[in-house]
């Protein structure tokens, strides 16, 4: 049995879901402690619950300790099985990051699963930034991933419902073009009016231009129906990415230009992925080989790495005008 400390470094529900995938995959069992300690809210959430139970489903575990606030689970994993499942977060937790802790698991015996959560939530990933950053690296190294948004769902209700389905293989090793890919945006929305979108896309589109000289294709997304209310805009240039998020009171025109300021700024920094997909690819790089770069090492990505190595899957790391890793 491993035992993880849930504290260390980043100190959140990254550790738990990372954990959780690599003793599945590698069959080892686990105890996590002192989970999310130093957080303003310590423990479990409903989200990292969703996780784990998620990624149990690839491989029969069998845990303990899955109750909103506990500091500590076990995780003990079986054979990796192939399986449909349908995962609710209960709440408007993050479908993204639900996916992030099944994904790597799936990927080595295939399967499906449904998901209803928030599709686009605070400190998360959206739907849309894994759809067309995360899934494109892979896809392009081979893997076979379909990403499906049947409802949107946005916080405080949730509602939002993604089916993915892979088949069986890893991927190749990761390699990610050093050029600027192709420059897109999803502008989308729950319940709002259609020119909530259409302005957030035309702001988003505008910023870029004119403070990138990127020519983005746009993609507006206005649904009806479902219990929630919100927007997003996702924005990417090759495998630079960034997101923002609409509130009450806050100008479409706004929540378009956050999004678009953010991939700005890292389609002026060097390397060849943003600073969150550089993380978000790190178990990929390990149990697959390859190499990218970006520029900065962030905490999550150090945790990562650190929580890699644990299970027997290091991750070269060389810090010089850019930061590198490689297997």
């Amino acid at each position: 049995m491993l035992t993880i400390d849930g504290s260390r470094l980043e100190g959140g529900g990254q550790i738990v879901r990372l954990a959780a995938s690599l003793s599945a995959i590698s069959n080892t069992p686990i105890t996590v402690t002192r989970i999310r300690e130093n957080r303003e809210k310590p423990g479990l959430a409903p989200q990292h619950i969703a996780a784990v139970r998620a990624t149990a489903g690839t491989c029969g575990a069998e845990c303990t300790g899955l109750s909103v606030g506990s500091r500590e689970i076990t995780f003990t994993p079986g054979p990796l099985r192939r399986a449909d499942l349908a995962i609710d977060t209960g709440t408007a937790g993050s479908i993204p990051l639900v996916l992030q802790a099944w994904l790597p698991a799936a990927l080595e015996i295939g399967g499906s699963i449904t998901v209803t959560g928030g599709t686009e939530v605070a400190r998360s990933p959206t739907i849309d930034y894994m759809d067309h950053l995360l899934v494109p690296v892979l896809r392009r190294a081979g893997a076979s991933i379909e990403v499906t948004v049947l409802e949107r769902g946005y916080y405080p209700r949730g509602g939002g419902r993604v089916r993915v389905r892979v088949e069986r293989g890893l991927p190749g090793p990761i390699a990610v073009p050093g050029e600027e890919g192709a420059c897109g945006l999803v502008s989308c929305s729950a319940n709002l009016p259609g020119h909530v979108t259409e302005r957030q896309a035309a702001a988003a589109r505008d910023l870029l231009r004119d403070e990138a000289g990127l020519s983005c294709t746009a993609t507006l997304d206005p649904r009806e129906g479902g219990p929630s209310t919100g927007s997003s805009v996702t924005v990417w240039s090759g495998a630079k990415g960034a997101v923002a998020i609409g509130r009450r009171g806050l100008p479409a025109e706004e929540v378009g230009k956050a999004a678009a300021r953010a991939l700005a700024e890292e389609h002026r920094n060097p390397g060849t992925v943003d600073v969150h997909l550089a993380d978000q690819l790190l178990v990929y790089l390990a149990l697959c080989g390859g190499a990218y770069s970006t520029h900065t090492l962030s905490t999550h990505a150090k945790t990562a790495r650190s929580l890699l190595a644990e299970f027997g899957y290091p991750v070269e790391c060389r810090e010089n005008s850019t930061v590198e890793f490689s297997v």
